[in-house]
């Protein structure tokens, strides 16, 4: 897509709590990637949790007080994109259920929603981006997070672009698309569960013979990272905005590079 200075969309990022508190490069990945898409972006300074935590809990009350905040800060702008398939699934998704039936917010929860998209599939199926122009050598592997996968069908955007890199090789995992134990609260409810699955999601990544292991969800990386490290592991795990930006420049996630 050509941007066009005089009609540009006005974006609002949302920056997810992982990405801001642990990986801030995806943030400014995903401000390039958004700004060369042909947009203005802005980062609202209110922005804290998307309540998923509190959500997933059972804790409607507080989930709700979370939501009616973020609407207010975000409903403003054209789009609303976040780097995180779950944070963009429980806006888009989660949101209108968690207000219907009230007259006051459901059809600001609803209008909300429509707003809020993943950011590949925000570059991909709004902005039509097919190409970011970067230039990585590298053979890599993608995770499909459930979220993303399931909540929002994102499965062949971020593979179209990575094609589109120059020096990528994708190299294709046995079962890309289960889970990979984290789960948000899960891993923390049942670890024995969450070490499990994570333990055979990276027998997987480590089969494909891939030099770098990329996916949209920081929780995903960290928790798929922390355990290829702790197995002596030579993987690299980024985010795959950095790599759609050609922003490797930063160490992998848990530092487990070669």
């Amino acid at each position: 897509m050509t941007p066009d200075p005089e009609n540009r969309p006005r974006v609002a990022l949302f920056v997810t709590c992982l990405v801001d508190l642990f990986r801030p490069s995806v943030g400014f990945a995903a401000v390039k990637l958004i700004e060369d898409a042909g947009c203005e972006v802005h980062v609202p300074a209110a922005q804290t949790c998307c309540g998923q935590p509190a959500y997933n809990s059972g804790d409607k009350t507080d989930t709700r007080e979370i939501a009616e905040q973020v609407i207010e800060a975000f409903e403003g702008f054209d789009f609303i994109v976040a780097p995180s398939g779950s944070c963009g699934a429980m806006m888009k998704k989660h949101y209108p259920e968690l207000f219907a039936g009230d007259p006051a917010w459901e059809p600001r929860a609803r209008a909300f929603a429509e707003k809020c998209h993943e950011l590949v599939s925000f570059l991909t199926d709004v902005m039509m981006v097919r190409d970011t122009g970067a230039a990585v050598s590298a053979e890599v592997t993608y995770h499909d997070s459930c979220s993303g996968l399931r909540e929002l069908g994102i499965r062949d955007q971020p593979r179209k672009l990575l094609n589109a890199v120059e020096g990528i090789t994708i190299k294709e995992m046995q079962d890309p698309d289960v889970c990979c134990g984290f789960g948000g609260t899960f891993c923390v409810k049942y670890p024995d569960i969450s070490n499990a699955i994570v333990t055979k999601k990276t027998g997987n990544i480590e089969g494909s013979e891939a030099e770098m292991l990329l996916a949209g969800d920081l929780g995903c990386l960290m928790n798929m990272a922390g355990k290829l490290k702790r197995s002596g592991s030579t993987v690299e795990v980024r985010h795959v905005a950095e790599v759609l930006a050609g922003m490797t420049d930063t160490p992998p996630i848990a530092g487990s590079g070669k």
